[in-house]
């Protein structure tokens, strides 16, 4: 009888335990299931002109004034995101860039990779150039992806990367780049007809593909470097092929490509 009793208690605990280990089982599932995917989690994100109040927005992707010619998926509403982090130092480069006179004025921060996947489409439907005259007359619409101007990452994606320029106070008018936003060529790189680590100006614009070849002066030159000057001084890192195109050093989601749409937050 002691016997079949262990016995008993031995299979009723057997029992329990089993019950236990389902039971913990479903608990965790559930709330697996109700967890944020992290790419999805825009908690980390703010309204730049809500940090940054001065800045002008001009949102190409919201608009049909890109290089694709229509609105770029993920842009719900014209506005820009960026991590709590770029945003305070895009706030000291505003303060900066003001007392000599001049705006910021953004392009593009945050941009969710349903629109870098749209970028992707649009690069392999070769015969959809309606936008070629304006953005890239000089190249071949072919050799965008193979040549890096279209990627499937983008460094915007992770949220701390912003295109933008300057506008002059005085004149109430974008500063003269010599050159417009998301030109593909090497007209946009920083090195154009200049170093831009010393900021001296060279004329050199062999490396245009234009004939005659395209140039710019030294005045646009020296534009590019007071934007360049600015940004670098408070925290941004340049990109070698284009001139607006900034990068916070210490980016706070270095390897994370997030997914939310472009729309206003903290409503």
């Amino acid at each position: 009888m002691k016997q079949i009793s262990k016995l008993w208690i031995l299979a009723a605990i057997v029992v329990i335990c089993g019950f236990c280990i389902v039971t913990s089982c479903k608990s965790t599932t559930k709330i697996v299931a109700n967890e944020v995917n992290p790419i999805d989690d825009c908690s980390q994100f703010v309204t730049i002109t809500d940090v940054v109040p001065d800045l002008i927005l001009e949102i190409r992707y919201y608009d049909t004034y890109n290089f694709v010619g229509q609105r770029i998926d993920g842009y719900e509403e014209p506005t820009a995101l960026l991590t709590r982090q770029a945003a305070d130092s895009l706030k000291a480069v505003s303060d900066d860039v003001m007392r000599q006179g001049y705006r910021l004025k953004i392009y593009d921060a945050y941009r969710p990779q349903k629109g870098v996947d749209h970028f992707v489409r649009w690069s392999h439907n070769l015969t959809d150039t309606i936008m070629k005259p304006y953005f890239y007359p000089d190249l071949d619409k072919r050799v965008l992806f193979e040549q890096e101007y279209i990627y499937e990452r983008s460094g915007h994606t992770r949220g701390s990367t912003v295109d933008l320029t300057l506008f002059d106070m005085q004149t109430e008018e974008e500063l003269d780049m010599g050159g417009t936003f998301d030109w593909f060529g090497p007209e946009s790189h920083p090195d154009f007809c200049g170093n831009p680590e010393t900021g001296e100006y060279t004329g050199d614009n062999s490396k245009s593909p234009a004939e005659p070849k395209r140039s710019i002066s030294a005045e646009q030159f020296e534009h590019r470097m007071i934007l360049r000057r600015a940004m670098l001084a408070h925290g941004f890192k340049p990109l070698g092929t284009e001139w607006w195109h900034f990068t916070l050093k210490d980016e706070p989601f270095p390897d994370t490509y997030f997914t939310f749409p472009v729309k206003q937050l903290n409503r």
